[in-house]
């Protein structure tokens, strides 16, 4: 199991395990909806108040029915966000009717379910008068293909907030969504924990790319990239935005290359030295 360095304070310590994860990431979410939920305000004639919009990326061992449902059901089942008055209602919109059918079944062991399921297929007119009842939706695992019923969503949703979770988009291929760019950018990240793997000539080594909002508090956390030393997952750098992963590939290049013997040669062997991807744990 890899530790994680004493040095590296809380807000840079990423999970060990997938519990430890999703129990990170509910935390999160739960602390950042509680004040938008409690002070849900009536659009402002002079000024439009910002709608929020939030995304959470946690790894998983596939994009099946039953693995999404499962995360679903961990992440939501039982959600601690405190409310005055009634219990907060989720409306999670799934890609097709087979992710919809695996949700209800494991959400069957839930006494009173406070979170409802649709597919995306319900909303492909135009009605979205289903979203009445909810006071917060989540968007479980869009493709970009998604994202234009998604804008409609938040528009017909607002001021409520939306979630987008795993997103089935790679980072790097949001410039090229168009008119959809500024939608995607609107969702603040507020956890994501995504693995990478570092090859070298030499030595393999693992890492993370891990952000996390704390305390419900949405106020510039860093982006901090970690990697394994001796057994232990050490801070390498930190981004003020999201880095792309030319960016971490250059700084885990560097850093092998200043304790890699060949060094006068590496930058040479830059496809061979360092090869980071998104690979998840």
């Amino acid at each position: 199991m890899i530790r994680f360095s004493s040095s590296s304070s809380s807000s840079t310590t990423p999970p060990n395990s997938k519990e430890a994860a999703v129990l990170q990431a509910k935390t999160c979410l739960s602390t950042t909806l509680e004040k938008p939920l409690n002070n849900i305000k009536l659009t402002n004639k002079i000024k439009r108040l910002k709608q929020p919009r939030f995304r959470v990326e946690i790894p998983v061992v596939d994009d099946s029915p039953e693995s999404l449902s499962q995360l679903a059901f961990e992440m939501f089942g039982e959600l601690p966000i405190k409310r005055k008055g009634s219990p907060v209602n989720v409306l999670i919109i799934w890609s097709d009717i087979g992710f919809k059918k695996a949700a209800l079944k494991v959400f069957e062991s839930l006494p009173q379910r406070p979170v409802e399921h649709i597919d995306i297929s319900s909303l492909s007119n135009g009605d979205t008068k289903i979203l009445s009842p909810a006071d917060v939706v989540v968007f479980m695992a869009p493709e970009a293909s998604e994202l234009a019923v998604a804008e409609s969503v938040a528009e017909s949703l607002y001021p409520r907030p939306m979630v987008i979770f795993n997103p089935r988009w790679a980072f790097e291929d949001e410039s090229e969504f168009g008119e959809l760019s500024g939608l995607v950018s609107s969702f603040e990240v507020i956890y994501s924990f995504m693995g990478l793997e570092v090859k070298g000539i030499l030595s393999n080594r693992k890492g993370v790319i891990f952000k996390c909002v704390r305390d419900g508090v949405v106020s510039g956390e860093r982006w901090n990239v970690l990697v394994e030393e001796e057994g232990e997952l050490k801070l390498v750098s930190t981004f003020k935005v999201r880095p792309s992963i030319g960016e971490v590939e250059n700084v885990l290049y560097n850093l092998m290359a200043m304790n890699s013997p060949v060094t006068k040669s590496v930058k040479f062997l830059r496809g061979l030295v360092s090869n980071a991807t998104g690979k998840k744990f």
